[in-house]
């Protein structure tokens, strides 16, 4: 499924709109349980405040985008796949990367979106605390997860 599967770091804030579309695409098909607003709010923040914060990896595959991954000291800050690969291994691949290449060790899950908990709990890591509310103080709460020690 990854023969053709390549990851690389973003290309420069030339790509972000690409990657926006990754994640709203991704977003549409997870994330029900956000308000539309929210959502809006969010995906307006991304170019201009948040990639620029972590170290963005992007996978691809015919020399196109499908996913990526943002990481920053130690933590998954943001992973997402466009909908149409999802299920496909890029996720799996990314987070791969992260955690051998950029020493990704823990990551934040909607508790709302029982998906991604279930990937990263099959990618060994495991819930070890609860917040209420999300980074934003926005009433989405939050699974804090940690890798698994070998």
């Amino acid at each position: 499924m990854n023969e053709d599967l390549t990851l690389r770091p973003v290309a420069g804030r030339g790509e972000y709109p690409k990657l926006v579309e990754i994640w709203a695409s991704a977003v549409d098909a997870t994330h029900d349980f956000l308000a539309d607003k929210d959502r809006e709010q969010i995906r307006g923040k991304l170019a201009s405040d948040y990639f620029p914060q972590v170290r963005l990896t992007v996978a691809e595959r015919g020399g196109e985008p499908v996913g990526f991954c943002g990481t920053a000291e130690g933590n998954v800050e943001m992973l997402f796949v466009q909908a149409q690969s999802r299920g496909t291994g890029v996720g799996a691949a990314l987070l791969r990367h992260a955690v051998a290449h950029q020493g990704a060790a823990a990551v934040d899950v909607n508790e709302q979106n029982p998906q991604a908990l279930g990937f990263y709990e099959h990618q060994g890591f495991d819930v070890v605390s609860r917040s209420e509310r999300d980074g934003q103080g926005l009433p989405y709460p939050l699974l804090h997860l940690r890798l698994r020690a070998s």
